[in-house]
């Protein structure tokens, strides 16, 4: 009897421990393998429940019915194996990892335009001053952290058939310095409509000198789109949009060699590849 006791109680420890460990918490990062500059797709399996912190700092929301971040990452970031972690309320950990490959970075010459002053030499000096300025500026457009405005997976600004003339990636030489391209150029003639890739905020709807009419949508935790070089502006900073609604219209102003539409999207401030974001939602 006693060795009897001692093998169900072994039994129900065995069973008991197996049920425990099936619901823990796993982290799986998609795609595991990236080049500089791409986002990722973070989700968990195992719960519900979404963690409350997080390495790096990433925002969690329920998508497909599970816990799922993105996570972006820079242009010039350390190749090799990135770890994230993250942490939930009752303590319980998990984590995983992927690989960042090198970027190849074409260059190509990208004369200063005639609208711009042309491209001497002393412009040149010129047009990087304005470039900082607007980039200042871009860097310090508000996105909301706490919530989650978009509702479904993204689509892309302009109607079919899509076509990139200028992909992500760039190295372009301006004459007085070299200008990476972080956002992906869209083949769109004059008068183009462009349409938000989903459902957000408008913080900015304004011209700036080198990036001309300009749309930023705030998405949520963190996340932006933008929407550059445009001749028309139909929206107002504040506005609520909803995924496909008409933003503007396409153009050549600002720094353009011709007429197309610029998309940069950020996470967390990061400039990432926009067709390698698209993608992450056609799962």
């Amino acid at each position: 009897m006693k060795r009897l006791l001692i093998t169900l109680a072994a039994y129900i420890w065995a069973v008991s421990g197996t049920a425990c460990a099936a619901t823990l918490p796993s982290l799986s990062i998609s795609p595991s393998y990236v080049e500089q500059g791409d986002p990722v797709m973070i989700t968990i399996s195992g719960t519900s429940s979404l963690p409350v912190e997080s390495s790096p700092k990433i925002f969690f929301f329920i998508y497909q019915n599970k816990p799922t971040a993105l996570y972006g990452t820079d242009i010039d970031q350390k190749t090799g194996t990135t770890t994230v972690s993250v942490t939930f309320k009752n303590g319980l950990q998990a984590s995983g990892s992927f690989f960042i490959a090198p970027r190849i970075k074409p260059e190509e010459a990208l004369p200063i335009p005639q609208s711009l002053g042309g491209n001497s030499v002393a412009n040149q000096a010129q047009v990087l001053t304005e470039l900082a300025k607007d980039n200042a500026s871009l860097a310090a457009v508000y996105s909301r952290t706490d919530k989650k405005l978009w509702t479904s997976a993204f689509a892309y600004p302009i109607a079919g058939p899509v076509i990139v003339t200028d992909p992500y990636g760039y190295n372009r030489d301006s004459g007085a310095e070299t200008i990476t391209h972080k956002g992906v150029d869209f083949r769109a003639p004059p008068g183009t409509p462009v349409y938000a890739v989903n459902r957000g905020v408008v913080r900015v709807a304004r011209t700036y000198t080198i990036y001309g009419g300009t749309v930023i949508v705030d998405h949520g935790l963190d996340l932006l789109s933008m929407y550059m070089h445009l001749s028309k502006i139909y929206v107002n900073p504040g506005q609520l949009v909803q995924k496909g609604q008409l933003v503007g219209l396409s153009g050549e102003t600002g720094y353009s060699e011709g007429p197309h539409l610029h998309l940069t999207v950020r996470i967390g401030g990061i400039s990432i590849d926009p067709m390698q974001f698209f993608s992450l939602f056609k799962s």
